[in-house]
């Protein structure tokens, strides 16, 4: 299989083909995830599995024509759509589309786009127990494998027939996480270790309540991602996110407080290429928590007294040890306007002592969440090295440019 040029130079697109199975509404969410994870997505059907999600839907959700025909519009689409295409993947593949693809027949877009290509395939197949397990079936899966192709699934479950058994179509996080590996064994990140927190800890005050702050991860999830999409072997530190963003593939360390952070980085330093500290850790946690909850009947005559103590600064214990990563990116979550944030940031950086320092306002409508995000990347002497914004996933693909290119210097 060929290989993948670095991101600024690959190809244009994935294209996701759908074959007629039930499963083919599943493959509306994987084009979501696919999308989100910043591919261009190309939606290549077959003409029955329109039946089951129309074309409406493909083109709505891609802003791109849609077609089954090789020769629609009388160019030859297949040729173009192989030429730019970084990955196929096939979600769900019936037992039909399977067999015309290990013998090389190509009668319709999608078939003669995979003949016509040399990318990475993935293939999700989806059928009837009985259909899985045919020999015929198996003989045409040994092949494809033989041929490189990524098989994923199916998975025992609940089938549209009522019966129970093996044949359901994976769940489109999983074929995604095979995407992600598919295509970045040869991205610009393959073979680097990289090393990511995520989220905001929480100090406890007592068994119910704690201090904590706004941050939900976001930004650092979307950092794992990228760094996912383009080959590396990711270990994701998570203070108090959703298990639903958490993305397929990560080697997960669930870190709840401050503490828990700075033991879970320092444990991985020696194994790890690059950290990047993306998780908002407080900076003070009450010096002693409670047992029991603190009870508002017993301090009726003064509010009880909640005395502090600063945690440890991972950030600059992780820059000052001698087994410290090649690359140390921190984060500073900042208030006020530009000139405040950047002097803010670049007092820290020097302080801090960290590779490069990425610098963000936060407040009502920007930083946390789900909401836009703008990053000012400092060096340890406090100059502004890069910036950008936009989603958190476009700000993702700034940081991890800066990580890739990092790796390229040291390594020319």
């Amino acid at each position: 299989m060929s290989q993948h040029p670095k991101p600024d130079q690959q190809p244009a697109h994935i294209v996701l083909g759908v074959s007629a199975g039930i499963a083919a509404y599943k493959a509306v969410f994987l084009l979501r995830i696919l999308q989100r994870d910043g591919y261009r997505v190309r939606v290549v059907p077959t003409p029955s599995s329109l039946e089951f999600v129309g074309r409406a839907t493909w083109e709505g959700l891609t802003l791109e024509s849609v077609n089954t025909d090789v020769f629609h519009g009388g160019g030859a689409d297949h040729v173009e759509l192989a030429r730019n295409c970084a990955a196929i993947v096939i979600a769900p593949a019936t037992a039909d589309v399977i067999a015309r693809i290990a013998n090389g027949q190509a009668d319709d877009l999608l078939t003669t786009t995979v003949l016509a290509s040399d990318c990475p395939v993935v293939i999700a197949p989806a059928m009837h127990t009985q259909m899985w397990r045919a020999a015929a079936t198996q003989e045409n899966i040994t092949r494809l494998r033989n041929r490189g192709y990524v098989i994923v699934g199916p998975e025992d479950g609940d089938l549209a027939s009522g019966d129970r058994g093996a044949g359901r179509m994976s769940e489109p996080e999983v074929i995604a996480s095979h995407v992600r590996r598919a295509f970045g064994a040869s991205g610009d990140l393959a073979g680097k270790k990289i090393l990511i927190t995520a989220g905001g800890t929480r100090e406890a005050i007592d068994p119910v309540r704690f201090l904590g702050n706004r941050s939900t991860g976001r930004q650092g999830i979307a950092i794992a991602r990228e760094a996912l999409r383009r080959g590396a072997e990711v270990t994701l530190i998570t203070s108090n996110i959703e298990a639903a963003l958490i993305p397929q593939g990560c080697s997960v360390i669930d870190a709840p407080s401050a503490q828990d952070v700075y033991d879970s980085v320092m444990s991985h330093l020696e194994h790890s290429d690059a950290l990047v500290m993306a998780a908002a850790v407080a900076d003070y946690r009450p010096r002693v928590a409670s047992a029991s909850k603190i009870k508002k009947e017993e301090n009726e005559s003064a509010p009880p007294r909640i005395e502090l103590t600063e945690t440890t600064d991972v950030l600059r214990s992780v820059s000052s040890a001698p087994n410290r990563p090649r690359v140390v990116l921190g984060f500073a979550a900042e208030t006020g306007d530009q000139d405040t944030v950047l002097s803010y940031g670049a007092a820290k950086a020097k302080r801090k002592g960290a590779d490069y320092l990425a610098v963000n306002a936060v407040g009502a409508d920007i930083g946390f969440g789900d909401v836009p995000n703008y990053v000012y990347v400092l060096n340890q002497e406090g100059s502004v090295v890069t910036q950008g914004g936009g989603t958190k996933a476009d700000v993702a693909r700034i940081l991890i440019d800066l990580i890739s290119q990092r790796f390229d210097t040291m390594e020319a």
